[in-house]
C-alpha cells in the first residue's frame, strides 16, 4: 500500500469532494482519434494553466504520440507549469516507463486492467507501490473490477468508452452506473471519457464516482475554462 504521502493525485481529489463538488480532471491532449486536432493552434501547457487558475485540483496529461499526440516533454512542462499533481495516460505495459514516469514529474499513472495480462497488472502496481507513484487502474467491464479485488489501491477508473477500441465506441455514463457500486468503499472511483455536461457529472456521481476525467468536451469548447467552471460546479457529491 502506498504511505498516504504519496497519494497526492487522490488526496487533492477527496480534499474537493468533500468541499462538497465532484472534482473534474482536465485531460491534456493535443488529438483524439475520434475529433482529431484538439488544440487548434493553443498551446497546452498554457491552456492547463488556465485551467489550474480555474480551479482544477489535478491534471491529465497524455503521452502517448502515435494516436493521441502527446509527449514525455509535455508532461513535464504542464507538471512544472501548474504545480498540479499530474496523472500521466499512456498504453503503460512495462516496469521503465514507470521509472520514466517519476523522471516526467508524474505523480500517477494509468494502469489499463483491458490491455494487460493480470500478472503484468499485480506486477505493475507493484512496481508503482515501490516508486511511490499511485496507480489509477482503469476498468470497462465487471471482471476487470471483480479482478482488483484483493488489491489495495487508492484509485480505480470506470472508461465508459473502449480503450481496446481507442473509445472510437458510442459510450456513456452507463458504463459508470453499472459498475461503480462493485467497487469496495474507500477507493476513489474516477469516471472517465463520454463526459460532456454538467447533466453527465450528476449522473456519474448519483451512480458513484468520485470525480470525473474530462477532455475532449473541455479542449473542444469556446473556452475551456468556462467549461471547466461548469463542469466543476456541479454540486451534488454523496458524502
Amino acid at each position: 500500500m502506498l504511505h498516504k504521502s504519496n497519494c497526492r493525485f487522490s488526496r487533492a481529489l477527496w480534499n474537493y469532494f468533500h468541499n462538497g463538488k465532484i472534482p473534474v480532471i482536465p485531460d491534456i491532449k493535443p488529438r483524439s482519434p475520434q475529433r482529431g486536432d484538439l488544440l487548434k493552434g493553443r498551446d497546452p501547457v498554457n491552456l492547463a494553466k488556465k485551467l489550474a487558475k480555474a480551479g482544477a485540483p489535478a491534471l491529465s496529461v497524455v503521452t502517448e504520440p502515435d494516436y493521441f499526440g502527446g509527449s514525455a516533454r509535455l508532461l513535464a512542462d504542464v507538471a512544472e507549469a501548474t504545480g498540479l499533481p499530474v496523472l500521466r495516460k499512456d498504453f503503460i505495459t512495462q516496469s521503465w516507463q514507470l521509472r520514466e514516469s517519476m523522471a516526467m514529474g508524474a505523480h500517477a499513472v494509468l494502469l489499463i486492467a483491458a490491455m494487460l495480462k493480470r500478472e503484468q497488472l499485480y506486477e505493475l502496481i507493484e512496481g508503482c507501490f515501490k516508486l511511490g507513484l499511485e496507480p489509477l487502474v482503469e476498468t470497462h467491464s465487471q471482471e476487470e473490477v471483480f479482478s482488483l479485488e484483493g488489491i489495495d489501491l487508492t484509485v480505480i477508473g470506470i472508461n465508459n468508452r473502449s480503450i481496446v477500441e481507442l473509445e472510437m465506441d458510442d459510450g456513456n455514463v452507463e458504463t459508470t452506473e453499472k459498475l461503480a457500486g462493485l467497487i469496495k468503499p474507500g477507493i476513489l472511483v474516477v469516471s472517465e471519457s463520454a463526459i460532456s455536461t454538467a447533466a453527465d457529472v450528476e449522473r456519474a456521481a448519483a451512480a458513484g464516482a468520485h470525480a470525473v476525467l474530462v477532455g475532449t468536451a473541455i479542449l473542444q469548447a469556446r473556452d475551456s475554462a468556462e467549461m471547466y467552471a461548469m463542469l466543476s460546479g456541479t454540486g451534488s457529491c454523496r458524502l
